[in-house]
């Protein structure tokens, strides 16, 4: 039963995806974050993102708890429907589209040679921060969680080992494997640090504990390596704003808990920032 739902979405989202394709970049991302603010919630459970907004922002009122959601699904949207466009993106098509503050960090990754960690989260079209990392000459390698749609997912790896990033690794143990692996022939590493992890530790994330991956932390520790944290917010429907900040250094002599919960607090201040551009539909506190 659930193979035929998972089917019947990918001819839904198949179908919309070559509407976008005719339709151009700005009115599929429009018509997109229209359409998930309208059935977004059929999906997902907007009691659910209600409990995780009011667990990061306790006192928040309930009509800016409906703004965030309603702008979080219409974000949503919006990124799904520029998947369509990532070609467009990869090939500086869209290249006014996007500004980058930090050029001078990657630019000096790039001479260096010398692998670090970008971490991340599910901000604005997220996919986006990656692709300009290996456009700019960094070699890199990026952890990625498949799809629960079987169908769907082999169209979504497809189009990001083709535009965004040729090394996607999934995520789990033979994934850290092939990371090391990658890492020790030069090859940086791109890692979201706001998902919900099965093999990581409890750390504190808007003061409740929430398992956390320790990547960051075990490559810190065993190479001595840089973390270089990067964000992106969407400005005007389709225009975006990378930010790549100063590398974060840590004592090798820093324990996995306090590297991955300072991570966290960095986190936090982006989420915070634009709270209507970060996925609140994770169950992250489970």
């Amino acid at each position: 039963m659930k193979k035929i739902k998972y089917f019947f979405e990918f001819l839904i989202i198949s179908s919309l995806f070559i509407i976008f394709k005719f339709l151009g970049l700005r009115v599929s991302s429009y018509i997109g974050g229209k359409l998930f603010e309208t059935f977004g919630p059929l999906f997902r459970s907007n009691n659910l993102i209600k409990l995780n907004i009011q667990r990061a922002i306790p006192k928040i009122d309930l009509s800016k708890v409906k703004i965030i959601t309603t702008d979080m699904w219409n974000n949503y949207g919006r990124t799904l429907s520029e998947y369509m466009f990532l070609k467009g993106f990869r090939n500086n098509q869209f290249k006014s589209n996007i500004n980058i503050a930090g050029k001078e960090i990657l630019e000096k990754i790039k001479l260096e040679k010398t692998p670090v960690i970008f971490v991340s989260g599910h901000f604005s079209n997220f996919e986006l921060m990656a692709m300009e990392i290996e456009k700019s000459g960094v070699n890199l390698s990026a952890i990625y969680r498949p799809l629960n749609n079987i169908f769907l997912n082999v169209l979504m790896e497809r189009i990001r080992k083709k535009y965004i990033c040729k090394y996607q690794i999934k995520k789990g143990t033979s994934g850290v494997r092939e990371l090391l692996r990658l890492y020790k022939k030069g090859y940086s590493i791109a890692l979201m640090i706001d998902q919900r992890v099965s093999q990581g530790i409890k750390s504190k994330f808007f003061d409740e504990e929430a398992f956390t991956t320790t990547i960051p932390a075990q490559f810190t520790k065993k190479f001595n390596c840089k973390v270089v944290p990067i964000s992106i917010e969407r400005n005007n429907g389709v225009n975006f704003n990378i930010k790549i900040e100063k590398p974060m250094e840590f004592s090798q002599n820093s324990s996995a808990e306090k590297i991955t919960r300072d991570l966290n607090i960095w986190l936090e201040k982006v989420i915070l920032k634009n709270p209507g551009e970060w996925i609140w539909s994770h169950d992250r506190w489970k």
